[in-house]
């Protein structure tokens, strides 16, 4: 077999971002989150509660599925990158996350407009969510051979901002083509592509297949130019795995910049994580944006992640990751005040003449920043880590990683489900992501620029 050239290497592996950024752009946070939530408000509406608690009680649910998907992710997380370092190999375990992402993501097409359905279809939003996050973790594991220490923030940055252009043409398709309005016509005028009923919103439940389809597609590349390093023979237990794991926790005592590095961005990324997921919600359910809307508010904020990345891995590779993730910590804080402090009716305090459209360009501003901030937060968070991995066993390291991304990540929507059920407010409950970005910030005190690659 040829050998394949470490630019179609990086190529492919730059793929992944590609091919599952749609996940996260198109599912959880501009069309299918903010779709669940508007379905599932109707639903407790019919059940007979009054508007704005149907629409908390609609936030608390998809709060607690969260909180749930994240308790999952964060007990497997780190038992699967041990597992992938025993064996010595990673490409099957990404096949097989692959099909969980897929199956989950077309099952989507089943969600009914009335919400009945509601608690299948989280199962299957779930199966695939947790498919997506822990090929996640095998996918980072394979940064460190692509490039040296010098060389990786680019490498990751460019990725990022790869998968948010993926992200981006994926959710101008599907606005432009599939996704109705309430006059039954996409963005451009048109019916939904292929027959579907406008009615039945068919248009926005087609996003499930479509979302499942694009991975398929785009994840050929990278299984055809990444793989596995022909010369690792290891053979492994579920003991050994666990063995591991246990030995690299334990050696967090001796490490510690590695450790406030993973406890910072434990608290940051669940509140980054808990920005994307609620954003749409919030949109739906505070400022009461329809879904086109909401859909180019997210070609705005995806096209910014996307610029923003890549001038990101420039950043991190003058002046290193450290800096860049503080930069982005402080300015994500101050957008969760603004959208914190504001409705329909007030910014911060300021009653607004009835019909103000200064609240839709207010968060339209905080989407950029959300968006801008989040990938370069996200791309020098993987560079940062490489720095503190150990070259022998690079998904351990990652392991750990992905367990300190999910070890809390049920924090976010727990928290953010028992603000809005303590308030009564979908505005509200989405407070104490602020909370969570000041403790990662506190804990990158310890985190040394360098990083730490010692056993």
């Amino acid at each position: 077999m040829a050998e394949i050239s470490r630019r179609k290497r990086i190529w492919g592996w730059w793929f992944f971002d590609w091919a599952s950024q749609p996940y996260h752009t198109l599912l959880v946070t501009f069309v299918f989150g903010p779709y669940f939530a508007g379905a599932a408000a109707q639903f407790y509406l019919t059940s007979g509660l009054e508007i704005e608690a149907a629409r908390a009680q609609a936030q608390v649910v998809w709060a607690n599925c969260m909180t749930i998907i994240g308790l999952l992710i964060a007990f497997g997380a780190p038992l699967m990158g041990a597992m992938a370092d025993v064996s010595g190999r990673r490409i099957p375990w990404i096949f097989a996350f692959s099909v969980m992402y897929a199956v989950g993501s077309a099952a989507l097409w089943y969600m009914m407009p009335d919400g009945s359905n509601m608690w299948l279809m989280l199962s299957a939003f779930g199966l695939g969510f947790i498919g997506a996050e822990y090929a996640l973790i095998f996918i980072n594991s394979q940064l460190p051979d692509l490039g040296d220490d010098s060389e990786v923030g680019e490498i990751s940055g460019s990725g990022f901002a790869f998968g948010y252009f993926g992200g981006l043409i994926s959710l101008a398709i599907m606005l432009t083509l599939f996704v109705e309005q309430t006059n039954g016509k996409t963005l451009i005028g048109i019916d939904p592509l292929f027959g579907l009923d406008a009615e039945t919103r068919e248009g926005t439940r087609f996003v499930g297949p479509f979302t499942a389809g694009w991975f398929i597609l785009f994840m050929v590349p990278y299984f055809l130019w990444v793989r596995d390093d022909p010369n690792a023979e290891k053979k492994g237990s579920v003991a050994e795995a666990l063995r591991l794991l246990g030995r690299s926790i334990s050696n967090l005592r001796y490490r510690t910049s590695l450790a406030a590095y993973l406890g910072s961005s434990m608290f940051y990324r669940d509140a980054l994580n808990g920005l994307y997921t609620f954003g749409g919600v919030y949109a739906t359910l505070v400022l009461a944006w329809d879904l086109i809307k909401i859909g180019v508010f997210g070609i705005v904020s995806v096209l910014a992640a996307a610029a923003f990345s890549w001038v990101g891995g420039k950043l991190d590779r003058r002046y290193g990751p450290k800096p860049v993730i503080l930069i982005a910590i402080w300015v994500l804080i101050l957008v969760c005040t603004t959208i914190v402090s504001m409705d329909r009716t007030q910014v911060f305090g300021i009653v607004l003449p009835a019909g103000s459209g200064l609240p839709d360009m207010v968060f339209f501003g905080c989407g950029v920043l959300i968006g801008g901030m989040g990938g370069i937060l996200q791309s020098a968070s993987r560079s940062m880590m490489v720095r503190h991995t150990d070259p022998e066993a690079p998904v351990e390291s990652f392991g750990l990683y992905g367990l300190s991304g999910r070890a809390t990540s049920f924090a976010a929507p727990m928290l953010i489900g028992i603000a809005t059920a303590m308030t009564g407010s979908a505005r509200l409950g989405v407070s104490p992501i602020v909370l969570l970005f000041i403790l990662g910030l506190f804990l990158m005190r310890w985190v040394r620029p360098e990083g730490d690659q010692s056993r």
